[in-house]
């Protein structure tokens, strides 16, 4: 496996307290040392991604971990936004939900996503699911470089 030279940068964007919770549980549990972010709604996602309001200082993440089904604007809303922003667009996103239809599937990958995985309901699954979305994403995946609003 390659060796990251700084922690990665993960946006996780949940609007679940329990889900954010069980996440939060996987990184402790399974001693991630990537450093979580949280959005609680598609606004503030994009307040993240495009540095703005609170958010201005923030970090560009190496993965975002992103939810569907959310307040303000849907995660199909923010995924389209990250995949139309130059800059943005080469981030790795995963789709975590706990929806299983092929239409939302399909629809996932048609718009770019990385990976789709249907969020498991059993609290040991769901946090080795987000351990293993982690192992390859940010421990043996070879990512671009942070370019831009880096």
């Amino acid at each position: 496996m390659t060796t990251r030279v700084r922690p990665a940068d993960i946006l996780l964007v949940e609007d679940d307290p329990g889900d954010e919770l069980m996440t939060i549980e996987a990184f402790e549990e399974h001693g991630i040392g990537s450093t979580l972010h949280v959005a609680r709604d598609g606004q503030e996602a994009l307040d993240f991604l495009f540095r703005r309001g609170e958010h201005l200082h923030a970090p560009r993440p190496d993965l975002i971990l992103l939810d569907l089904n959310l307040p303000k604007y849907s995660g199909r809303q923010v995924l389209s936004s990250i995949r139309a922003d130059a800059d943005l667009a080469t981030i790795p996103v995963v789709i975590l939900s706990t929806s299983s239809a092929q239409d939302d599937i399909v629809t996932c990958y048609r718009m770019f996503a990385n990976a789709y995985v249907t969020k498991p309901t059993d609290l040991d699954d769901y946090t080795n699911a987000v351990a293993r979305i982690d192992e390859f994403f940010a421990q043996l995946a070879q990512l671009p470089h942070r370019t831009g609003r880096s």
